[in-house]
């Protein structure tokens, strides 16, 4: 598997929906104009060397219809295009590696303001068992304190 095939999928996905809406035009910024000029890079790179791929052209047509994210089939069959060109390709997975990394580089910065929670990469939490979890959380009660007080007065 080549490195970054992923995370490839998901920046040309991106791309592909930007280039839909139109509307929202460029981004700003120094940190979004970079990662407006990296994702036109590798989008280039990838509809070069993938051309006419029925998964790219599936993705385009998801981006299109206003889609939030791939499907899980169309994001499966556009890995396993470029897998298979990089595989084949030693050049094409090079440049395909660097300009991930260039795109992860660059919106590498996150910043939060007030109570706000910046986090640089993936987070996962889970609650089981009854049990609550979050990223940044007050106090929580669940269920039933032991032992409640009674109502009334207390008897001795």
């Amino acid at each position: 598997m080549v490195p970054g095939v992923e995370v490839a999928v998901g920046y040309v996905f991106a791309w592909l929906v930007r280039k839909a809406k139109r509307a929202a035009g460029r981004a700003d910024g120094e940190v979004d104009r970079a990662l407006d000029v990296g994702m036109d890079r590798l989008h280039d790179l990838v509809a070069t060397k993938l051309g006419q791929d029925p998964a790219l052209q599936r993705a385009g047509e998801e981006a299109e219809a206003g889609r939030g994210e791939l499907s899980e089939r169309t994001r499966r069959r556009l890995v396993d295009s470029l897998e298979d060109a990089a595989e084949r390709d030693g050049d094409f997975a090079r440049a395909l590696t660097e300009l991930v990394g260039q795109l992860q580089a660059a919106g590498s910065g996150v910043s939060a303001s007030g109570q706000g929670v910046a986090v640089g990469g993936n987070v996962e939490i889970r609650a089981e068992g009854g049990s609550a979890a979050a990223l940044q959380m007050g106090e929580v009660t669940i269920g039933v304190p032991p032992n409640p007080p009674l109502p009334g007065p207390h008897q001795s």
